[in-house]
């Protein structure tokens, strides 16, 4: 259990610039505050405690703004930075060394009782605000957007970004030695990029016309289409601005 405990002192220290020492992080840290609120929680739901595991963590809950549910199954070096807004649910499994920013939601999906939160492998990076819904699993060393909102699985070694969220396997693997990857505001414009690559499929085809008709073929009228998207919203003008 004290081993536990200072692997996530240990994991603040790692993951957080601003910390200076573990006298600051135990006294001024709502995160660890809350984690450690959910540890005991859960070794209470575990002894068929559950009223009180509820208290406990309502309790946490009020003091830090971070809800955990004591049913949660969490790892070791847990560090949620910030913390405010966050949720995590009953049947949620999260392991060892991962980190969630603040506004993020581990979220149920149905009104059955079994499995129906999210399960995060080791190493994971959750951005802020990001919403995980259902009983999925994020694979370990993958990162998760800001505001990605992520409801399939996603492969080990990927970072997802996102609404829906779009799973961009990484070129890179990061292998459990490599330092915390933190580094959530590097994210690929998946839409932008499948723009682009619509716009240059349209270039090349519109030079194809003006080569035929340039030619002396048949004359071939190019029609202006409306941009259009999958739920049949119409985005007006030409401004192509992400």
């Amino acid at each position: 259990m004290f081993k536990t405990l200072r692997e996530d002192i240990q994991a603040v220290l790692e993951r957080d610039p601003a910390a200076r020492n573990a006298l600051e992080i135990l006294i001024c840290y709502p995160g660890l505050h809350a984690v450690w609120g959910s540890r005991l929680a859960h070794w209470l739901w575990g002894h068929d405690l559950k009223l009180l595991a509820r208290w406990v963590s309502q309790l946490a809950r009020a003091l830090t703004g971070i809800e955990i549910h004591p049913g949660a199954q969490i790892g070791s070096g847990f560090f949620i930075d910030h913390g405010m807004g966050v949720v995590i649910g009953e049947t949620a499994e999260i392991g060892a060394n991962v980190t969630l920013y603040h506004g993020v939601t581990l979220g149920g999906t149905s009104l059955e009782k079994g499995k129906r939160h999210p399960t995060l492998g080791e190493g994971v990076v959750v951005g802020a605000g990001a919403k995980i819904l259902g009983a999925i699993t994020v694979g370990s060393y993958s990162r998760v957007g800001a505001n990605a909102v992520v409801v399939k699985d996603v492969p080990p070694n990927s970072v997802v970004v996102g609404v829906p969220g779009h799973v961009v396997v990484r070129s890179k693997p990061h292998l459990p030695s490599d330092a915390p990857d933190l580094d959530h505001s590097r994210l690929p414009d998946a839409v932008g990029k499948t723009l682009i690559a619509l716009m240059n499929r349209v270039e090349e085809l519109e030079k194809r016309v003006d080569e035929h008709n340039n030619n002396g073929h048949h004359q071939v009228e190019l029609i202006p289409v409306p941009h259009v998207l999958d739920d049949g919203v119409v985005w007006p003008g030409e401004d192509f601005s992400i």
